[in-house]
């Protein structure tokens, strides 16, 4: 009996997701057949993989970030934590000479380590994460550009380059290598969030820190393993991001903590906690990457470019407010 509750209470949650989606759902299908309409060769499978392929290192963090952002937290180093990521692991391979089969490992494990201290910090002090984060930021980048002087370091040894910059073949359809790991993330992520324990507490603390403590759940517990899930993909994709490049920058990923960001507000995920959906951010990475592609083939400028974005942005804080205002006043 309690686990047909289970599962229908689980059922219940996918269906919420999806029809709170459904609007996004619409304005990317909308905006897909606008830019096949308006922009020039926009419907080529080169250009579509272009796409897929630009999208899908941000898609990677975007996941972790969406139960940060669930569980009322926000980080804003990943950017930086990317950029050190690569600077590690270029000088660990290339300048140390360490074989690839230890240094990835020694790369990942670090980020999951950096980002549980901070995990801890905000749990022990109860340090507002976007201050924590921020310190973060400026301390991971300023340390990426000390190990390698703001010079990128190459090259990695050969074979390296396919988990950035290869590609799969399935169903006739060379699939770049990152879309398909893009694609894993968010399934894998998505069975996180709406099928174990770990991905309900996420929520509860979200949406009621208190009342989650008293139902048992371990607060402290759950924000941490969700700053070292951030902190692992953002080493995975620094690592992916030194394939594609070749090299160990500190240069990369400036910006990309707001592109994040910004897709999983978009998706649907409140500022405020307690709601979002791995769907939603999903979408949410989608429409972003179709916005700029469509941008760059129409010849928009990239100053422009920028006001868009941050338009886009604006417009789904203010929905996202909008919801939290008629939610209270129901529940009122």
């Amino acid at each position: 009996m309690i686990d047909t509750q289970k599962n229908s209470a689980t059922k219940s949650l996918d269906w919420r997701h999806f029809l709170s989606n459904s609007g996004l759902l619409l304005a990317v299908i909308v905006l897909f057949i606008i830019l096949a309409l308006i922009a020039p060769n926009f419907l080529s499978s080169r250009n579509l993989l272009n796409v897929l392929r630009a999208v899908s290192f941000n898609g990677i963090i975007a996941c972790a970030m969406t139960l940060m952002i669930i569980q009322g937290d926000i980080d804003v180093s990943i950017g930086s934590a990317v950029a050190w990521s690569s600077s590690l692991l270029g000088v660990l391979v290339i300048k140390m000479g360490w074989p690839l089969a230890l240094a990835v490992p020694v790369v990942l494990l670090q980020g999951m380590l950096i980002h549980g201290i901070a995990g801890y910090i905000r749990v022990r002090w109860l340090v507002p994460s976007f201050v924590l984060t921020l310190a973060l930021f400026m301390m991971l980048r300023g340390a990426a550009r000390q190990i390698t002087n703001a010079f990128p370091i190459s090259p990695f040894p050969s074979g390296f380059e396919f988990w950035g910059g290869g590609t799969i073949s399935i169903l006739g359809l060379d699939l770049p290598v990152p879309v398909m790991i893009m694609l894993i993330t968010f399934v894998l992520f998505y069975v996180i969030s709406t099928r174990t324990v770990f991905g309900r507490s996420v929520y509860c603390v979200g949406g009621n820190e208190q009342a989650s403590h008293l139902s048992g759940i371990s607060v402290g517990k759950t924000r941490m393993t969700t700053f070292m899930l951030v902190g692992l993909l953002s080493a995975f994709v620094g690592i992916l991001l030194s394939s594609r490049i070749q090299s160990g920058s500190s240069q990369i990923a400036l910006g990309l903590e707001f592109e994040v960001i910004a897709a999983v507000i978009i998706g649907g995920t409140s500022l405020m906690g307690g709601s979002g959906s791995i769907f939603g951010t999903f979408l949410g990475v989608l429409f972003i990457g179709l916005i700029g592609n469509g941008m760059v083939l129409t010849g928009v400028s990239p100053f422009m470019q920028e006001i868009v974005r941050g338009f886009i942005i604006l417009v789904a804080v203010f929905v996202s407010v909008l919801q939290i205002g008629t939610a209270q006043r129901t529940a009122g």
